[in-house]
């Protein structure tokens, strides 16, 4: 199952990117491409349609975060991430059908807080971890990912020509720096939990 959650992501990923030709490779991912030419597209475009694959990315995540761990309050919060980004996707779609209709895609992996926000993830090393070790490793991908889609965000405030750009902008910070601010808090507490079972357990092996 979680294979074909991989294999999703690829092919989510790469038909996203199917008329570019500059790529890099990351961790394992599928291959990111930017979009030739896409920094002189007009700049909401160039957010749309990178945003769209920043929030793909993130709800590839989280939908392996539902299947794979037992934390309620981790699979409540990935699957609030997939509601809230797959609808703001949907929105952007809308936003692009109608400005901009038959333009060629615009990914810029170059827009502030794209690249670096997706350098960290590696599904194949989630879809290998388990238990705690998963959901921290969920957190520390999902962390800096959120950091760089709220960079994505603080710029388009200043450059959109549009006026619902810059409103989602708006909710995409206030939503995402909460999200930020309570994943720290999780791995602060977890962490702990973590180092507290492995003392008991190396203590309990030195009794015996």
């Amino acid at each position: 199952m979680f294979a074909a959650v991989v294999l999703a992501v690829a092919v989510v990923v790469v038909a996203a990117y199917s008329s570019t030709n500059e790529s890099t490779t990351t961790n394992g991912n599928a291959n990111r491409q930017a979009t030739t030419n896409a920094a002189s597209a007009p700049y909401d475009l160039q957010f749309i349609d990178t945003m769209s694959v920043h929030h793909r990315s993130a709800v590839d995540m989280a939908k392996m975060a539902e299947l794979k761990t037992q934390n309620d309050e981790l699979k409540a919060f990935a699957r609030k991430i997939v509601e809230d980004q797959n609808r703001e996707i949907a929105q952007m779609k809308q936003w692009r059908d109608s400005w901009y209709p038959g333009k060629p895609q615009a990914i810029n992996m170059e827009m502030p807080g794209m690249n670096d926000s997706m350098k960290g993830m590696d599904m194949r090393k989630m879809e290998t971890a388990s238990g705690k070790e998963f959901d921290l490793m969920f957190i520390d991908m999902m962390t800096p990912h959120h950091e760089g889609a709220v960079t994505m965000a603080q710029e388009a405030l200043t450059k959109a020509e549009h006026t619902e750009i810059k409103q989602l902008s708006e909710g995409i910070i206030k939503a995402q720096e909460s999200e930020i601010k309570k994943m720290q808090t999780w791995k602060s507490e977890w962490s702990k939990t973590k180092l507290a079972r492995t003392r008991r357990s190396s203590s309990s092996r030195t009794d015996r």
